[in-house]
């Protein structure tokens, strides 16, 4: 195999992330690279692997999935070479990101977390993200990691709940006593 496909496959992953607003996850983009036969699993990641080393795309990893974004470094460099990704390439990355869009924002817009603390408890971080705005980041400690992984779970379906009660509960205004 040539180096221009390793080329092509970091240029389609960062055209991927170039185009969405928050982290895609290995799974991510693995599905629609695979599933388009584009390469095989193991390239895919050598591909990957070297975008991180060159610090195009920053890796971080929540509850044991990796997540990529695009790094300023990124996007200099597809600037340059974005026109080697075919155009039909291109339109299956956006119809991908249609089909899967709900999924895809979902997923990214609201997250939560779990780590040990020095005190030996859990710090639970939730998150709500509206494009690039963070409209909450909560954090708390809790002292096993059973109640972090609830709250975890539960976040997804309970934070839109949570954020309307928080701002209802601070933002109404004393009335005069």
């Amino acid at each position: 195999m040539g180096n221009d496909s390793i080329v092509l496959y970091k240029l389609i992953v960062l055209y991927m992330l170039d185009r969405v607003d928050f982290t895609l996850t290995n799974s991510q983009i693995s599905e629609f690279i695979l599933t388009k036969g584009y390469t095989n699993y193991f390239t895919l990641q050598e591909a990957v692997n070297g975008l991180i080393e060159s610090e195009f795309v920053y890796v971080s990893t929540i509850r044991s999935s990796s997540h990529y974004k695009i790094t300023d470094k990124g996007e200099e460099a597809l600037s340059l070479f974005e026109n080697r990704i075919p155009y039909a390439i291109k339109q299956d990355i956006l119809d991908y990101f249609d089909n899967q869009k709900i999924n895809l924002k979902n997923e990214a817009e609201i997250y939560s977390d779990y780590s040990l603390n020095e005190s030996n408890e859990y710090t639970v971080t939730c998150i709500i993200k509206d494009r690039k705005e963070t409209l909450v980041d909560l954090k708390f400690n809790v002292p096993t990691k059973a109640t972090a992984i609830t709250i975890c779970d539960n976040w997804r379906q309970r934070s839109t709940e949570v954020y309307d009660y928080l701002i209802n509960q601070l933002w109404v205004t004393k009335s005069n006593n």
